[in-house]
């Protein structure tokens, strides 16, 4: 779905900057991932897109809209833990429908496990819960 201009140039700045370390760091994680995989090219695919948005929306995003086979399973195919290798929120988590509810909601694992339904968990808002 198309945003406007604004609401374009402002998630822009939200986004994360890496660092050239950390860029080439994941080249050589991705590089590796595709090297070793055997499999359906759907997982690979899923979890080298884990790889590239952890840092923008951080883990507690990623465990919010994964099952945690499914997070396990990308973790193993990349060789990292995503709680070690991403900042618990990045600086675009708030573009996160399901995780700002489960922060209102005021118990984000209740909403991992499911014992807190939230609707749209998975949904990314082009404009985000930030002040303009």
């Amino acid at each position: 779905m198309a945003i406007d201009a604004e609401r374009y140039e402002r998630n822009k700045e939200w986004l994360y900057s890496r660092t050239l370390e950390q860029e080439a760091e994941l080249i050589r994680i991705e590089r590796e991932a595709i090297a070793r995989f055997s499999g359906l090219i759907d997982d690979l695919e899923a979890a080298l897109g884990v790889l590239r948005l952890g840092h923008h929306f951080g883990w507690r995003v990623l465990v919010l809209i994964h099952n945690k086979r499914t997070l396990r399973k990308y973790e193993e195919i990349l060789g990292i833990n995503v709680r070690d290798f991403f900042p618990a929120e990045g600086p675009s988590h708030e573009r996160s429908i399901g995780y700002g509810l489960a922060k209102t909601l005021g118990n984000f694992w209740k909403a991992v496990s499911g014992a807190i339904k939230i609707e749209d968990r998975r949904l990314i808002d082009g404009d985000g819960n930030k002040a303009a």
